[in-house]
């Protein structure tokens, strides 16, 4: 299926965002033009986070939970308010659970392989991660061979830089973490690297 995020289908990971941070930090994202925020669960008190982000920004931005390992799990963030579920592997009682509660599933993949079985097993896109290690030559090559209307998100090293590079070789979205938040950086640093994206990506057509 093809995966439609608006005003743009880039997904901020905040990996590390605290509660007490989720709200500003999420409020300069979603300003920039972002279509998604991913909070993963390996963050401080994420389902807090994520409820946060939620309440305030659900409306305007698709907002969810990154690092989801675990059918439980999946419970956890759609009661916390999450549509979005993300992970960095590709499980089938994962993917199949999300599917069953009416979420979007984006699950990971890094072979041909995993992407064919993720798809039979319900996801909503392909997060093709590491991004470093599935450069736009091979995305483009997927593209090939992958169901007309996959959403393919690279995740991992995707800088403005590589957006344009990305696009015209097939890619859909991206997923941005450590180039648009690390732990400890302040919300005008957010917002002029989320500003960045959003310009590389309006320039990338």
């Amino acid at each position: 299926m093809t995966l439609k995020l608006a005003p743009t289908p880039l997904v901020a990971i905040l990996r590390g965002v605290r509660p007490d941070e989720a709200e500003a930090i999420a409020g300069a994202i979603v300003e920039a033009g972002f279509g998604a925020i991913e909070v993963p669960l390996n963050s401080p008190e994420p389902l807090d986070s994520i409820a946060r982000i939620a309440l305030r920004f659900g409306e305007r931005v698709l907002v969810g939970a990154g690092t989801v390992l675990e059918p439980h799990e999946v419970d956890d963030v759609a009661e916390a308010g999450a549509r979005l579920v993300v992970s960095p592997n590709a499980d089938r009682a994962v993917i199949g659970r999300a599917a069953k509660l009416g979420l979007i599933v984006l699950p990971g993949v890094a072979t041909m392989t995993e992407a064919f079985e993720a798809l039979k097993a319900g996801a909503s896109g392909l997060k093709l991660f590491p991004g470093e290690a599935i450069p736009p030559e091979v995305v483009r090559a997927w593209r090939s061979v992958l169901p007309k209307g996959t959403s393919l998100f690279p995740v991992g090293g995707v800088t403005p830089e590589r957006i344009g590079p990305y696009r015209r070789a097939g890619a859909d979205g991206f997923g941005i973490g450590s180039a648009l938040y690390k732990p400890g950086a302040g919300v005008e640093a957010v917002a002029r690297a989320a500003q960045a994206f959003v310009k590389a990506w309006n320039g990338a057509d």
